[in-house]
């Protein structure tokens, strides 16, 4: 097996042999996606997101495996927050960047990490790409590396006594069979019924009318409107707005049916919008923007179309991103999410060790007592 680390991020990689391994229906690792955050300038030196992606080969020089690896400067865009870990290096006189970093850039959604084709020795290869990255972390003096919203399979990868697991919580829907979207609604106990039934008729009152395009048939002028209402949150949170116009017209034209836009109309005017992504299983909720104010409209674009799509559509999954216990009431439920991390500075490993079994218990019991705030009435509905 022969293991390299490329130079150059996407551009040292056939698309057909990237999505050969990746697969193309988890829509944040296909080539397509990942290339576009380089070529249109989401990641690079200026975001702190340095492609360093790496690959394995086979003896016929076949692409069988590749780990999304970025060099980070920051901890911005992760979702799995370690700003105090930096912090108590920096009080101590000791650099936290550069770290190594394997996830998806912006992108809080759970999903394959260490990724393999089929046909190779998949244990094997995945044990590989793990050792790889730690002699890279090694050999350029990393304070550490993160593997983050990791599923089951990946994370039994990973050798416990060398890499930290920290856990987190999310709040995803789960499809059970429903029919439309009065029968999700009859699963719920009738308090939660009627206030969402109040809400989606507070939204129809206000005379919006809701529109969903495939990002395939977009315009440049709706996208234009879309990346307006993107850019909105970040200026109302004072946040900064990756994601530029182009990178959106670029995945547009490239993986368009993955992609799912909700528009809300007032008077034949725009008002709301927000963007989703697709598998063949699961809508992944992403971004979220207005340019007026109505009641309810948050929960009718970002939550109450997004499950109806999946009732449509036969999605089994609807993950709206991270954080936000009111999604509970709106048929959302507690998941945990996951992620290793390797940290070369021996007391500081036992250090941070000892701050995430503290943390886990935390995590536990904050699972447990949300679980407990379910809407759904039966226990079949909650799990």
């Amino acid at each position: 097996m022969k293991l390299e680390i490329s130079q150059r991020g996407m551009a040292d990689f056939d698309k057909g042999d990237w999505n050969r391994v990746s697969g193309v229906d988890y829509p944040f690792l296909r080539y397509e996606f990942l290339s576009a955050l380089e070529t249109q300038g989401c990641v690079g030196e200026q975001h702190g997101w340095i492609p360093q992606h790496m690959a394995a080969y086979d003896d016929q020089n076949q692409l069988t495996g590749l780990l999304p690896f970025y060099l980070k400067n920051n901890s911005y865009g992760e979702f799995v927050f370690d700003w105090s870990w930096a912090d108590a290096y920096q009080r101590n006189g000791l650099p936290y960047y550069p770290k190594g970093l394997v996830s998806v850039p912006y992108t809080p959604a759970k999903g394959p990490r260490i990724l393999t084709h089929t046909d190779c020795d998949e244990p094997e290869t995945k044990k590989q790409l793990i050792e790889l990255s730690t002699t890279f972390a090694t050999e350029q003096h990393l304070s550490s590396l993160h593997f983050l919203f990791l599923e089951k399979a990946d994370r039994e990868q990973f050798n416990n006594e060398v890499w930290l697991q920290r856990s987190d919580i999310q709040f995803h829907w789960e499809n059970r069979n429903y029919t439309n979207f009065d029968d999700f609604l009859s699963r719920l106990n009738s308090r939660k019924r009627k206030k969402i039934k109040r809400e989606r008729r507070q939204v129809v009152e206000a005379g919006i009318d809701i529109q969903v395009v495939s990002g395939s048939d977009m315009t440049e002028e709706q996208w234009r409107i879309m990346h307006e209402f993107y850019c909105s949150t970040f200026d109302k949170k004072s946040g900064y707005p990756t994601f530029s116009l182009s990178f959106f017209q670029e995945i547009s034209a490239t993986m368009g049916s993955q992609i799912v836009l909700i528009f809300a109309y007032h008077e034949s005017k725009a008002v709301a919008g927000a963007i989703f992504f697709r598998s063949n299983d699961t809508l992944y909720g992403r971004h979220w923007g207005c340019n007026e104010e109505f009641h309810s409209l948050h929960f009718e674009v970002c939550y109450y179309q997004g499950i109806e799509y999946c009732i449509q559509q036969g999605l089994q999954r609807f993950e709206p991103g991270a954080q936000g216990e009111h999604k509970i009431s709106r048929g959302f439920l507690p998941m945990k999410t996951h992620s290793m991390h390797w940290i070369a500075h021996d007391d500081f490993r036992r250090a941070i060790n000892r701050h995430l079994v503290q943390e886990r218990h935390a995590i536990n019991e904050y699972y447990s007592t949300l679980q407990k705030q379910s809407p759904y009435k039966t226990a079949l509905d909650r799990q």
